[in-house]
């Protein structure tokens, strides 16, 4: 019966993947099966999902794929067949389906956004890939804004809001100064997630002008700067303390969704005076160990990989010494599918049995579907072989025909995965890998492994010969592995010869024929022995072996498992080693390994190098500990402790520490006491009264502490009066009609006696009432309810115990919980100063309607409509929170020709108060925002046709419309600027009596009675006269004929020899020797520099169509020339060393050039670009 290795009787399954194999038959796969063989195709390499590009580089959107034949590839764009061959920007690789749409001649990027999907085909199916979303990355400019210095009272909060533009990818936001160095953080001012800058409390050294919001947008390479900021801190005496509240999340509580295996991120930013500390638990459980971080000052909670088991409510905990205050934040992790059993490709033979498998989760739970070639499997080919069930593909009985490229989607509203794998039914004759005639050696009496690797589809059958004319191999002494391999367990002599494989199925057979040859052993027969030798003597280890005829040894000597040090004193023989002079570091274990290709022996022996006995080195040690501890002269708050030291080890004993026990209060752990010199052996040591005392003695020297000593005996000391009271006392009303007294209780010797419990005293301030007392038990807290709202108490609170009473205590005052104020303020009056600024005023509400700490007052304001447009809009309310008894405030931002309302509400430690009277108020006229768009059309011989959309925002009634143009010419120079004022109710203009074949550039703006808007720039040109183009063309042809350049060339030759001798002839009477000297050795480092080296053309900025002029490159030594520049931030006041756009924007790679405003004359101005270290910066 022949024995089987992991082999089944059963027909399995021929489950493998080409050139990515994992294979049931586990057959060895050589590159030329493999192109033999045919197979679908297989998407290889994709681009990203979501694929965010550099809208100023070349998009290349991949896609790979693998197959016999080779794929073709045909992609879809947006759901529909995208054609290619009908765009000449968009190109094919050769044998690729990867795209390269050529944005670096012309084409803009934002026209080939959308979604992408390649398929590539062959005549066994179609694999698709993911949906590519092809999006180009953008950094828009910053909004112009006028921001009003912030004036800030010390101690306050603030907030400065970086808000920036919206960019793809979101811009990496930092806070800077004007010279560019980063602006200090802590548990104080810090950044927020949202790129806010927080200032818990304000201190006087916050006061600056040039707090800078930067955004970077990686893509791009470009960082927007934000206007500069000035805060200004004000100082009132005292400055008031104040409990924490919350900046950052608002309200108790919110919510928070995440996904999973992302990164989670919670924020909480406090301010009050001092500055509150934050704490983070999660409500009924722990926060994850090692997936836990806490950043920007413990203000951000980041946990790692979430997973579904990281839901729930995390709070936010912000204290100080006035009190606390939090913030719930509820957590649901959801999912993106991901799988759990992704499909495999699937190899079968005709009329076998296989089934795809696809099973993904998520959360919510992913709905599966099934594609066959790309198509939705329910309108694909029908397959009779083919069973659908759920997340499950069976196959029974397939043919060749049914071989196909299926696609597994796992999708819910997070997301999808896309997963292709092919069914390849293949019918294939017998092949054998192994190359013909090879030949195995193995050493007598090992296993002996000899291969047959075969591949065929059916699975072939194999079977092993031994001799030409041998019968088949069967029997306990063979072993036969699924694989072909037949292995003999220990291989004897007569196993040598030749062996044939034989594999075959219904479709065909084929044999291979291999040699085994069985060799003797190697042996080491005289063995290397241990040996004793004197120093400075000589010593040999013997290593004699025996081994087959056929094979080569060779002999290694080892010491200590490493190579024999580099020394002449080592003497390798052919079956020895001998070492000369020996010394001390001779000593160790030698090793002789014998190696040859089939097998390796070792052997090894000890060295040991002996001398005289060397003189004892001295020992130094930590110190013995103490012994023989005695307590004397025992009082009722003192005794005497003597004890005897222990050796100390060669190094002198320089001090002793006494620790004791409380046996009473807190057994078995030890407290520091003292520390005496180490020549004192008594002390006097302090007691408090009921303490259990056990001492022990710790000896320390230079090289450390000793063990600690035997404890001494055990003295109990008797109990007295308490010597203290309770500290941190605090009155704080929890309710409009209680008081929260607390305290911080006694420790437990400090209780001086059994029986400790405190004795809590109040009674209302200022009211001619006697002191009500109530001893409580050793708890820290008391309620008193039935108080008056917000009104002062004398407190204390009085230690005792069995014995008697602790020394009178000192008064605190505190006050009886807040109660929401009662009355709103009076007199509201608005005062609007400009367009977009109103100062409001109100009367102070009376202090004993507050009823609580006055916190200050908040100004609501909103909206009505716009005074131009008379369409209302959804009203949204603003808050403006103005601390403490202020009656007045300013209301910056609003909207120019606008109808708004307000009310005043004070605000205590429980709340808002009722609002006052909505008071109506309008703000005037300001200036119109730029148009909306400014087109020209139509060009002409000598006219253009302009068309515009009215301001987005006229903040007023239009009046008219400002047209400025001005011609320019080839060399980017500027002509005379003409002015034109248009009607406000026309929408278009055309311009006649123009140049042909000029460029122009148009200046745009709207004007109200207040004044002209910002402007929109546009460029355009008039059409060329086709005569002279002719001629120009003519005279082009000449210029670019060869007989034409050979001639001026010899002309420019000539007229420089010419000039050379003139030259010569002018300057030869002044010439004389030492002259010639110096005419011959110039110095080479006074050379002119050529003014163009290095000049490359610059970037344009896109906002403004500006023609392309030359710049010069940043300097080597990055830095910066300062050239006239009307937008420098110099001219802000800043004294910034760079140059920014008019928005304050910052271009990283690139020079942007900035247009002057429009004026007569020819001249402009350029600078050059930043140094890029501003990149380094995040």
């Amino acid at each position: 019966m022949m024995k089987k290795k992991s082999i089944s009787a059963s027909k399995a399954s021929l489950v493998f993947f080409l050139c990515q194999m994992i294979s049931a038959l586990d057959v060895p796969l050589d590159s030329k099966l493999l192109e033999e063989l045919s197979q679908p195709p297989t998407i290889t390499q994709q681009s990203p999902k979501d694929y965010i590009v550099d809208p100023r580089e070349n998009i290349v959107i991949q896609c790979e794929a693998k197959g016999k034949p080779p794929p073709s590839f045909s992609w879809t764009r947006n759901g529909t067949h995208f054609d290619i061959d009908k765009d000449e920007l968009v190109t094919m690789k050769p044998n690729s389906g990867t795209l390269v749409i050529n944005i670096m001649n012309g084409g803009k990027a934002e026209a080939y956004e959308g979604v992408y999907q390649c398929t590539a085909r062959n005549e066994r199916g179609a694999a698709i890939s993911n949906n590519i979303v092809i999006r180009p990355s953008r950094s828009p400019l910053w909004t112009k804004e006028k921001l009003e210095p912030n004036q800030v009272r010390e101690g306050d909060s603030l907030v400065l809001h970086c808000r920036p533009p919206v960019g793809l990818p979101p811009p990496i936001i930092f806070w800077m100064d004007n010279a560019f160095q980063r602006l200090p953080q802590s548990e104080r001012v810090s950044q927020g997630l949202n790129g806010d800058l927080y200032f818990s409390n304000v201190q006087p050294e916050d006061t600056r002008e040039d707090y800078i919001c930067y955004a970077r947008f990686n893509h791009t390479q470009t960082i927007q700067q934000k206007q500069p900021i000035s805060v200004k801190v004000f100082s009132t005496k005292p400055v008031t303390e104040r409990p924490p509240i919350l900046l950052t999340p608002t309200g108790t509580t919110s919510n928070k969704v995440e996904l999973r295996g992302n990164v989670l991120l919670l924020e909480c930013i406090a301010a009050g005076l001092p500055t509150p500390v934050i704490r983070w638990i999660k409500e009924g459980g722990e926060l994850p160990a090692n997936r836990t971080f806490f950043e920007n000052f413990k203000k951000t909670l980041k946990i790692v990989d979430v997973s579904e088991a990281d839901s729930g409510n995390y709070k936010c905990i912000a204290r100080n010494i006035l009190g606390s205050t939090h913030h719930v934040i509820s957590v649901t992790v959801k999912a993106a599918p991901y799988w759990i059993t992704a499909p495999r490709n699937l190899v079968l033979s005709p009329g076998e049995d296989g089934s795809l498998i696809c099973r993904a989760n998520g959360n919510p739970k992913p709905s599966i579907s099934w594609l066959s070639n790309g198509v939705p499997i329910a309108i694909a080919p029908e397959d009779p072989s083919r069973k659908v069930d759920g997340d499950t593909i069976i196959f029974s009985a397939v043919q060749e025909r049914s071989s196909a490229v299926y696609q597994c989607n796992a999708s819910n509203e997070y997301g999808y995965l896309l997963a292709n794998a092919f069914v390849n039914v293949l019918a294939e004759p017998p092949r054998i890998l192994t190359p013909a005639n090879k030949l195995y050696q193995v050493i007598l009496d090992s296993p002996a492994l000899i291969d047959c690797a075969y591949f065929g589809s059916p699975k072939p059958e194999i079977e092993w010969f031994k001799g030409v004319k041998g019968s088949i191999l069967r029997g306990n002494e063979y072993v036969f592995h699924d694989n072909g391999t037949l292995e003999i367990p220990v291989a004897q002599k007569d196993s040598s010869g030749t062996y044939t494989c034989v594999a075959r199925n219904e479709l065909g057979k084929i044999q291979n024929e291999v040699q085994l040859e069985v060799k003797d052993p190697t042996l080491i027969i005289k063995q290397p022995e241990y040996k004793v030798i004197q120093r400075y003597g000589h010593v040999s280890f013997e290593c004699i072996i025996k081994h087959d005829s056929t094979l080569i040894p060779t002999v290694i000597w080892l010491k200590d498992n490493d190579e024999l040090p580099d020394d002449e004193r080592f003497l390798v023989g052919k079956d020895n080693l001998t070492i000369m002079n020996v010394t001390d570091k001779d000593d160790g274990t030698y090793t002789c390994i014998v190696n040859t290709t089939l097998d390796s022996v070792s052997a090894s022996a000890v060295l040991t190098v002996v001398a005289a006995p060397p003189t004892p080195a001295i020992i130094y040690a930590r110190p013995n500990p103490p012994f023989d501890l005695e307590l004397t002269g025992q009082l009722e708050r003192s005794i005497e402790l003597s004890w005897i030291p222990g050796d100390e080890n060669n190094s002198p004993i320089t001090s002793f520490v006494i620790e004791y026990e409380d046996g009473l209060h807190e057994p078995g752990v030890w407290h520091y006491q003292t520390e005496v010199p180490g020549s004192q052996t008594t002390v006097q040591l302090k007691l408090s009264p009921y303490v259990n005392y056990s001492f022990r003695v710790i000896a320390v020297n230079e090289i450390g502490r000793s063990q600690p000593s035997e404890p001494s005996e055990q003295y109990l000391t008797k109990s007295a009066n308490p010597d203290e009271n309770p500290s941190n006392v605090q009155g704080i009303g929890s309710e409009p009609d209680n008081l929260v007294i607390t305290w911080e209780s006694l420790k437990g010797f400090q209780s001086n006696g059994p029986g400790l419990q405190y004795k809590v005293s109040w009674r209302q301030k200022d009211v001619d009432d006697e002191w009500t007392s109530v001893v409580v038990a050793n708890v820290s807290k008391y309620i008193v309810s039935g108080t008056p709202t917000f009104v002062p108490y004398e407190i204390k609170v009085q230690a005792l115990n069995d014995l008697g009473y602790a020394p009178e205590p000192s008064e605190v005052i505190g006050h009886s919980g807040e109660d929401l104020p009662m009355v709103a303020p009076g007199n509201v009056q608005v005062h609007v100063i400009n367009s977009t600024l109103a100062k409001v005023h109100w009367d102070p509400v009376p202090l004993k309607s507050v009823r609580g700490h006055l916190q200050g007052y908040k100004v609501y304001y909103w909206k009505v409509q716009s005074l131009s447009r008379r369409s209302k809009r959804h009203i949204e309310k603003k808050i403006l929170t103005f601390r403490g008894n202020k009656t007045f405030g300013m209301l910056p931002g609003l909207e120019p020709y606008s109808s708004y309302k307000l009310n005043v509400r004070v605000v205590n430690g429980k709340g808002e108060g009722p609002a006052s009277p909505d008071k109506v108020f309008k703000t005037p006229e300001g200036v119109p925002s730029s148009p909306s768009f400014l087109k020209i059309t139509n060009p002409t011989l000598d006219s253009l046709t302009l068309e515009w959309g009215s301001p987005t925002h006229p903040n007023g009634i239009l009046i008219s419309y400002i047209l400025k143009f001005q011609p320019i010419n080839n060399t980017h120079e500027l002509g005379p600027l003409v002015e034109i004022r248009i009607p406000a109710n026309e929408s278009s203009l055309i311009l006649k009596n123009l140049n042909y074949s000029t460029r122009y550039k148009f200046y745009f703006n709207a004007q109200t009675s207040v004044g002209s808007g910002s402007q929109i720039t546009e460029e355009a040109v008039t059409i060329m006269d086709e005569g002279k183009m002719a001629m120009a063309s003519r005279q082009v042809d000449i210029a670019t004929q060869g007989w034409f350049i050979g001639l001026m060339c010899a002309v420019a030759l000539l007229i420089l020899i010419l000039l050379i001798v003139c030259f010569i002839r002018r300057n030869k009477g002044g010439k004389y020797p030492v002259k010639e000297k110096e005419d011959a050795h110039a110095d080479p480092e006074i050379q002119p520099m050529k003014e163009d080296d290095g000049t490359f053309g610059e970037y344009s900025d896109a906002e403004d169509h500006k023609p392309l002029k030359k710049g010069s490159r940043t300097p080597s030594d990055r830095t910066v020339k300062k050239e006239d520049s009307d937008d420098s931030l110099v001219d802000y006041g800043e004294g910034v060393n760079g140059q920014f756009n008019e928005d304050g924007s910052f271009i990283g790679q690139y020079s942007g050039k900035k247009e002057k405003e429009p004026a007569e004359g020819n001249e402009s101005s350029e600078a050059p670009s930043p140094v890029n270290a501003m990149n380094s910066f995040v």
